[in-house]
């Protein structure tokens, strides 16, 4: 089609990008429109041989796919809203209270110590110094999360954090989120109801069903599924109730996807729908990082293998809601957020630049900061090419202003990045320069050998083509409205 490059009227065309899927083709651009096009359409569309008062070309017009009318002011505030995230600083905190465990996760990314190594556990004065750096963020909303090993583990220091938070954001009045990442093992009535009463969010760790789970999240002494499934079904027991004083969060749902895990497609969606989950997150396929690269040939699978296990289990949880179920998966409904709506989510694994010190800051247990979460994970394989400083060492302007975060930044940002440039994908996509340096030996990712870029093209690819059918694109619709 394209091998006469005459006929091609360039000063008709707006900005695009395309991508052939199955019989018809995906135009895109950066301010969020796209459209399919027949073979025939899109070969008048570069011709310019399209009817000017009927579709497509209307809505080519309408989504600025026409330099003619193109509308520069509208594009440019549209392109704005898209990419506001930039306007903010960090605002996700992870905090790592701990790196003590009572888990042997098979794949453990944040390299899990003995529960008797009380010297991994953070103090009071460093728990103040995070504290004192978080509220320093020029972001109007801040997440404290706290992880792990087991946050619970280190139960003093956690509360003495939420208590320090509160107290600073009387002053700083952000708009505050905290929340806990917890296996639940350790949790008791008295935490829960604390917990509870200081209005912290939960994200429990559950893999499916009890074989599966315990099989990947094996617990020291106990049934790891049993103490995960207790709690939330307390939660959601409670949850009417709760709703009533005004607490507003459901519980979220950690999910890693192991070798074990990926015939059980079916029966993970039916788990968490059984427990009480409305949506769950399966779009985590596992990270080379932590203990991961010793067991990586014995857990770890394809990215064809993934692939295959996400499309099985969104065609699965899609059929669901064709019979009147009502239940999300929330890796799909990112990708939709940005293509269906003019905003961006902030999903700091899929923009452009990533959230890796600029959008996210993670503490460790000793004061030491990270760009993100993946860069403390490095750490733990004596690797500290991600550190930023310390809370008790370094200010918080040197520490956002380190040179390792423009690095990052630039190594994330589609636009001068081989393959990600041109790609059709570009304004739903990220890349994880944490992840290209682990697997690639580069922050630079090389695309077309990048098991990464291959599972969010395929991930999209799918949602594009599922976009097609009018019944399924009015479920997805739904999806946003929650």
């Amino acid at each position: 089609m394209l091998s006469d490059l005459k006929k091609i009227k360039y000063n008709k065309l707006g900005f695009f990008r395309f991508k052939k899927i199955k019989d018809k083709y995906l135009l895109t651009n950066d301010v969020g429109g796209f459209l399919f096009l027949t073979k025939k359409e899109f070969k008048d569309f570069l011709s310019d041989n399209l009817e000017k008062d009927k579709e497509p070309y209307l809505s080519l017009n309408k989504k600025s796919f026409i330099k003619k009318d193109l509308d520069l002011t509208e594009s440019i505030d549209k392109y704005r809203l898209k990419n506001s995230f930039l306007f903010n600083g960090p605002s996700l905190h992870i905090v790592v209270v701990t790196l003590r465990c009572n888990h042997k996760c098979v794949y453990c990314h944040a390299s899990a110590q003995a529960m008797d190594r009380t010297d991994l556990d953070m103090d009071k004065e460093t728990a103040k110094n995070v504290v004192e750096k978080i509220f320093q963020t020029t972001s109007p909303f801040v997440a404290i999360e706290f992880q792990g090993g087991e946050p619970l583990v280190n139960w003093p220091i956690v509360k003495f954090i939420i208590e320090e938070a509160y107290k600073k954001n009387k002053k700083a009045k952000k708009d505050l989120e905290i929340r806990l990442v917890s296996n639940f093992s350790l949790m008791t009535e008295e935490k829960f109801k604390y917990l509870l009463d200081k209005n912290v969010s939960f994200c429990v760790s559950i893999d499916g069903p009890e074989k599966v789970h315990n099989k990947n999240r094996p617990m020291v002494k106990g049934n790891s599924y049993y103490y995960a499934t207790k709690w939330s079904k307390k939660f959601f027991k409670l949850y009417p109730q709760l709703r009533k004083k005004g607490y507003i969060f459901k519980i979220g749902l950690s999910v890693t996807i192991s070798r074990f895990s990926l015939s059980y497609y079916k029966e993970i969606v039916d788990e968490y729908i059984k427990l009480g989950f409305d949506d769950f997150y399966l779009g985590r396929p596992l990270n080379p990082f932590g203990l991961l690269k010793e067991s990586f040939k014995k857990i770890g699978y394809t990215a064809d293998e993934y692939i295959n296990f996400y499309k099985n289990a969104l065609s699965y949880i899609i059929g669901l809601n064709l019979k009147g179920k009502k239940v999300r998966e929330k890796a799909a409904v990112t990708f939709l957020k940005k293509i269906l709506t003019e905003k961006d989510p902030n999903h700091l694994d899929f923009r452009s630049p990533c959230g890796a010190g600029i959008g996210q800051l993670a503490y460790n247990y000793n004061g030491n900061v990270y760009t993100c979460d993946e860069g403390r994970m490095m750490s733990m394989m004596n690797d500290e090419s991600f550190c930023l400083g310390n809370v008790k060492e370094n200010t918080y302007q040197e520490i956002v202003g380190n040179p390792i975060v423009r690095t990052l930044c630039t190594a994330s940002c589609l636009d001068g990045l081989a393959g990600c440039d041109d790609c059709a994908y570009k304004p739903y996509c990220g890349i994880c320069p944490i992840y290209n340096y682990a697997e690639q030996g580069n922050i630079f990712g090389q695309m077309p050998t990048n098991e990464r870029c291959k599972i969010n093209k395929a991930m999209i690819s799918f949602l594009f083509e599922k976009l097609q059918d009018p019944k399924i694109k009015e479920i997805f619709k739904k999806w946003l409205d929650k």
